[in-house]
């Protein structure tokens, strides 16, 4: 199944955009284990709101579900920041999972409550349950993980208030559903130039960065995009061992 990586946002009217193949892919799993219902994991990890931001999630997904024709039950998973989330919450002998959402808030909460589970989700990935990660769970999801920050070498390269209360543009083992890097809110928060920073000073050797109301999906069939925005790709240009000669390389995605 996909991996689905959403930039953020709640805009009205996009969930069949962002969220139906998502929920299709799940409901064609829950149909083939014979069940009416598509039972999917949210994962929420927030400080003080995460029952809010499931309920969030739930009505997305039922919206889209609704789009689709897909009965969607949502299971609940939520955690206050540096809690660790329940031994069983993704354990791949308990009940069923035909899909998994891991939300948006802290990046690096997000991951210190998510990586401990990082093998069942894959598992899960692999047995055909599809991913979706919103904000902060799309940026976890990759080999390498981009969690926050906002200098390089002391140098500004987007806003303080991005920075996920990192100081630093700290890249570090992600979840292994992807093996390219995501940023996220580009154009909406301008972490556009995060990503190419991080990409021209050698932190990165390339990566995406995704819009709000817009879904970069990576399956077996290439990738998708879809939704209102644009997802940026920055690669690097020129001689790698030459720094004066490398530049960074940025256009979109069509899929």
């Amino acid at each position: 199944m996909s991996v689905h990586l959403v930039g953020g946002g709640w805009s009205a009217g996009v969930e069949p955009d962002v969220f139906g193949r998502f929920v299709e892919e799940a409901g064609e799993r829950a149909t083939v284990r014979g069940a009416r219902s598509a039972r999917v994991v949210v994962v929420a990890v927030r400080d003080g709101d995460q029952d809010d931001h499931v309920g969030k999630f739930a009505a997305v997904l039922r919206a889209a579900g609704d789009a689709v024709g897909v009965d969607v039950t949502v299971v609940p998973v939520a955690v206050a920041e540096g809690e660790p989330l329940p031994g069983s919450a993704l354990a791949p002998e308990g009940d069923p999972v035909d899909g998994i959402v891991v939300g948006g808030g802290l990046t690096p909460a997000y991951l210190d409550a998510v990586a401990p589970h990082a093998d069942a989700i894959r598992a899960h990935v692999v047995a055909g349950a599809p991913y979706l990660g919103f904000s902060a769970g799309a940026m976890i999801a990759p080999d390498q993980a981009l969690i926050g920050g906002w200098r390089i070498g002391g140098v500004e390269v987007c806003a303080e208030d991005n920075a996920e209360d990192l100081d630093d543009v700290t890249v570090v083992p992600g979840l292994g559903l992807v093996d390219v890097t995501v940023d996220v809110h580009a154009a909406q928060w301008g972490n556009l130039s995060r990503l190419v920073a991080a990409v021209e000073s050698g932190l990165l050797a390339g990566g995406v960065a995704i819009d709000e109301d817009t879904v970069l999906v990576v399956g077996q069939g290439g990738l998708v995009v879809g939704g209102r925005g644009n997802v940026w790709r920055a690669v690097r240009s020129g001689d790698d061992a030459d720094a004066g000669s490398a530049g960074v390389i940025v256009s979109t995605l069509v899929g």
